[in-house]
């Protein structure tokens, strides 16, 4: 039998449950005892611990001589396995799933765009996991007949609880250090016959961001550049983007009462405007405040009949009266919650907007050094955006205040499938296209690196990203940045001018310059180690701090 003929044997099962109500999805979870009730009525989930988050050493993609010239090998994050083991990882899961007494079967969309809606369907032995599907993906639209991937749906078989056998897969799946064995996990994707599969990861996010990659790897392919990003739109229709990795502000920066949000993490940007590929949010819970954010807070809380609400809390500390204790990471830091987005307030419902006036690259320099706020040009933006760049707070329990410098192409790496080249030219070709401003935001330190410094207020950083997105710094002069090829306005409204000027903050000006110099440093032995024999256009790698 061939992939499709199996596919399709499993879905007409007698006990199959094909496209199950959400009240079905919801009672069944409770009923197999893949989640309990919270006191308010949505879901408690617990995962085993090598499920607490996403297994990047475990997530391979085929790896073909038809398609191999598509994806960037080099990447440490594009693992690639052979068709062969593939297909014993299909046969596998195949003849697990057929063998379940119950199977569920949910026939959703990404894309909000209709023209790049692609239909998804998932296969699995766990109501929760449907659920899941129900509360991120899309109902298929109307008319989908008119999408470019009409006749490319793709397939994903879960099998969350199920391990392989070390045994069968060695030499073919990665040596699991920890038990010195091969693995008994896998997140694998045929980006050619479309199918993906999940086996021996029960973290929801598994799921989530394999069709994630999925459309990052298919979409540049017809014109469409997808973003790893939240965005709102203002009431005048202007839509924004911000990108930043996780601890960077963007989830609080993007949920602004003034604006309307058409997602929180995954966009498309065609020759229309920009679109939201989920129907959900999938956040971090791990010290959720509901003063700063209320809107998390009231999705994931609310009450509700236990059979309509859905929410699903994973890994969170939960008592035995249904109560959650937020604070405490006991079990994982990355405790998380899957809601639909009509939880949320302020949204606009279609999730669609025109191009985007302003983008936001966040990043949180634990340096102090990188300016507040600055302004970007094309080149600029091209290289930052192919450098992704944070820093992390290495041991911070133990008194280790050293930042590491954390750089993320495309601020995704690990869902980015495609040689870097593309990305980056498809961003300088839009920004050309539509004239949207691009702007770096520095929520981290200043006066200081970490321990030194103070983190930026965030009322000043609101306000800085107020005036980027009405227009306000288009009508200020601006001073260069040498080191790090950026321009700072020399004025901003609400924002003390010494702000902006990260030198100043800091009593020791030799110090600053030291710092300067070192995370630059790093910038350019980064920038040559990943994309040295990239074929990066001169213009945009001329711009990279340290050159």
């Amino acid at each position: 039998m061939r992939h499709d003929e199996k596919l399709r044997a499993l879905v007409d099962r007698s006990t199959t449950a094909k496209n199950p109500s959400r009240t079905e999805m919801i009672e069944e979870s409770i009923k197999n005892r893949d989640a309990i009730l919270t006191a308010n009525g949505a879901l408690a989930t617990w995962t085993r611990p090598e499920s607490t988050g996403r297994s990047p050493q475990d997530t391979v993609s085929v790896r073909r001589p038809s398609s191999e010239q598509n994806i960037d090998w080099d990447s440490p994050n594009n693992l690639p396995i052979s068709e062969e083991t593939f297909d014993i990882l299909f046969e596998d899961a195949v003849s697990v799933l057929g063998a379940k007494k119950r199977l569920y079967v949910t026939d959703r969309a990404l894309g909000a765009e209709l023209r790049y809606a692609l239909v998804t369907r998932t296969i699995t032995d766990r109501a929760l996991t449907a659920l899941f599907t129900d509360n991120m993906f899309r109902t298929i639209p109307e008319g989908v007949q008119e999408s470019v991937f009409r006749d490319r749906p793709f397939t994903i078989l879960a099998l969350p609880n199920d391990k392989l056998d070390p045994a069968k897969y060695e030499g073919r799946l990665r040596v699991n250090p920890a038990t010195k064995k091969t693995t008994t996990m896998a997140i694998a994707i045929d980006f050619d016959r479309r199918i993906g599969i999940v086996y021996g990861s029960a973290y929801c996010g598994s799921v989530k961001k394999l069709m994630f990659s999925v459309m990052n790897y298919l979409l540049p392919g017809v014109g469409v550049l997808p973003l790893h990003c939240s965005a709102n739109e203002g009431k005048r229709g202007d839509s924004a983007l911000l990108l930043g990795l996780s601890g960077t502000g963007k989830t609080t920066l993007s949920a602004d009462p003034t604006r309307a949000l058409l997602g929180d993490d995954e966009h498309g940007w065609c020759d229309r405007g920009v679109w939201n590929f989920e129907n959900g949010c999938y956040a971090k819970l791990i010290n959720l405040n509901p003063a700063k954010e209320p809107e998390i807070h009231h999705a994931t809380f609310h009450q509700d009949d236990w059979r309509r609400h859905g929410a699903i809390l994973e890994n969170a500390m939960v008592y035995p009266d249904g109560i959650c204790d937020l604070d405490d990471e006991r079990l994982t830091p990355n405790s998380r919650v899957s809601f639909p987005l009509s939880y949320l307030g302020n949204i606009k419902s279609s999730a669609t907007s025109g191009h985007p006036s302003t983008i936001l690259f966040l990043t949180a320099d634990a340096n102090g050094v990188l300016p507040p706020i600055a302004r970007l040009s094309k080149e600029q933006a091209m290289l930052w955006f192919l450098m992704g760049y944070t820093s992390k707070l290495a041991g911070t329990e133990t008194g280790i205040v050293e930042p590491k410098s954390t750089f993320s192409r495309f601020f995704g790496e690990p869902f980015m499938p495609r040689n870097p080249d593309v990305y980056a030219r498809m961003l300088g070709e839009k920004l050309d296209g539509h004239g949207t401003r691009v702007y770096l935001v520095n929520t981290g330190w200043s006066g200081g690196p970490y321990g030194v410094g103070k983190r930026m207020d965030i009322a000043l950083t609101r306000a800085m990203v107020r005036a980027a997105l009405e227009g306000e710094l288009d009508r200020v002069a601006y001073n260069e940045d040498r080191a790090f090829h950026v321009e700072i306005p020399q004025a901003c409204p609400g924002v003390p001018s010494d702000v902006l000027r990260p030198r100043d903050t800091w009593k020791d000006k030799a110090a600053f310059d030291a710092r300067a110099a070192k995370l630059a440093g790093d910038f350019a032995a980064h920038f040559q180690k990943a994309y040295g024999k990239k074929g990066i256009d001169k213009a945009v790698a001329a711009q990279c701090p340290g050159n």
